[in-house]
């Protein structure tokens, strides 16, 4: 199965977008475009189990990812993971260090990451949500999580219909969309060799502001930025700015820094770590 996805753009670096657990491709829609016209060829599509990508058999998402790169003729692209989808690049940077040129993860997922108490007093209540038919109340339940103080009703409401979108998929397939393969692990991680810009958002989860800080000081041209306005989703919580961070990490040239990742620069809302 090929992966629904977007293509925009024709410039020669590739860059893709891989969406969070409670979205879709439609996370996007902020950076999308701009990225590409900021001379990018762009590809942002829905993992199986997401938007318009259904779940049909058992699956490991980096390797769609890899596969739907191999059908759009793309050898080499960076990679911009939010939450899941972070996690998500990160595996592929380590199990194909050739495919990734790049990586910008918000706010992302680590593999072999413990979850806390707190998170998973948190899946459990997602779970008894679920078990007992409320979908309504998990999805108000993700809502209320994962976004941050500057999300408004607007993007409150598109984050409600992309979860409950995902969870209608996966209910109805339990057992082909769970299974996901093996990850690689922190030795592996450590030996991920490219620019990588981490972001955290003050306002998010604990465990994703720890991972921040972990891959950081893990991945060996990391720099870590915290962003103190966001929650977990800062591409939709500000698309603007979100944007343009992102496209000044793509446009640096290797193993350079842009302004904002170098030490004393100072912008309202970011500060480098």
């Amino acid at each position: 199965m090929t992966l629904l996805h977007d293509v925009a753009g024709d410039g020669p670096s590739a860059v893709v977008l891989l969406h969070s657990g409670v979205c879709d491709r439609r996370m996007w829609d902020g950076q999308f475009a701009h990225l590409a016209e900021a001379g990018h060829r762009v590809v942002r599509c829905d993992l199986r189990g997401f938007g318009e990508s259904p779940v049909d058999a058992p699956h490991h998402h980096g390797e769609d990812v890899l596969a739907l790169l191999d059908a759009l003729g793309i050898e080499r692209a960076a990679f911009v993971g939010s939450s899941f989808g972070g996690r998500v690049a990160l595996d592929l940077a380590a199990r194909h260090p050739r495919r990734v040129s790049a990586l910008a993860l918000l706010c992302a997922g680590m593999p072999g990451h413990e979850p806390s108490a707190d998170l998973r007093a948190w899946g459990g209540r997602e779970d008894a949500l679920l078990e007992s038919g409320d979908i309504d109340g998990a999805v108000a339940l993700n809502v209320d999580t994962w976004l941050g103080p500057e999300a408004g009703t607007e993007t409150r409401e598109r984050v409600r219909e992309m979860q409950r979108r995902a969870f209608d998929l996966q209910l109805a397939a339990p057992d082909a969309y769970f299974p996901n393969g093996p990850e690689a692990d922190a030795a592996a991680l450590a030996r991920v060799d490219v620019p990588c810009l981490v972001v955290s958002g003050a306002h998010d989860v604990a465990d994703f502001r720890q991972i921040a800080v972990r891959l950081a000081g893990l991945l060996p041209r990391a720099r870590h930025v915290e962003l103190d306005w966001a929650g977990h989703l800062p591409a939709l919580e500000r698309p603007e700015e979100t944007a343009a961070l992102l496209a000044a990490f793509l446009a640096a040239p290797a193993g350079a820094r842009p302004p904002y990742m170098t030490e004393g620069f100072t912008a309202p809302g970011v500060s480098g770590r």
